[in-house]
């Protein structure tokens, strides 16, 4: 799927409203998501930091369980802001983002991030998931387990 540029503005504007509630007292990274799912709807998701750091919620994370809880199955596309005023290289996402990922997303999905240290988007980049996390554990590996447990 190739986002047009209206929809990339839209899930960043949605992004970026969503990063304005992040609650990240510890790292002062804040991190906003925007996931399109597969009915055409939009959902937020922002990091959610606790002082047990385990237990800190990625903004990726946050925007796909909002999705799922509201009944949908499967995400098309992916925006995540954040503030990275150092100007380092661009922040993507974690390791368990990208396996929540792998699960409500096809490899081709994209995942665009922005840099909004200036206020606006900036830094744009977008990649497919698959580029991110080629070689996912999928619902696939589990079927191909449960099928040898059932001939015995």
């Amino acid at each position: 799927m190739k986002l047009s540029k209206k929809l990339l503005d839209e899930l960043l504007s949605n992004a970026a409203q969503a990063m304005n509630n992040s609650y990240s007292p510890y790292s002062k990274f804040k991190v906003g998501a925007a996931v399109l799912a597969e009915s055409g709807k939009i959902y937020r998701g922002t990091n959610i930091e606790n002082a047990s750091y385990g237990l800190t919620v990625c903004a990726e994370r946050n925007a796909i369980f909002s999705a799922v809880v509201s009944g949908e199955r499967e995400i098309k596309a992916l925006v995540i802001v954040f503030s990275q005023k150092d100007l380092g290289p661009l922040s993507t996402p974690c390791g368990a983002c990208r396996q929540v990922m792998a699960e409500f997303a096809k490899p081709d999905m994209p995942i665009c991030t922005a840099d909004l240290s200036s206020g606006k988007p900036a830094r744009i980049s977008c990649r497919k998931l698959k580029d991110f996390y080629p070689f996912p554990f999928t619902p696939k590996a589990l079927e191909k387990t449960s099928k040898k447990k059932t001939k015995k």
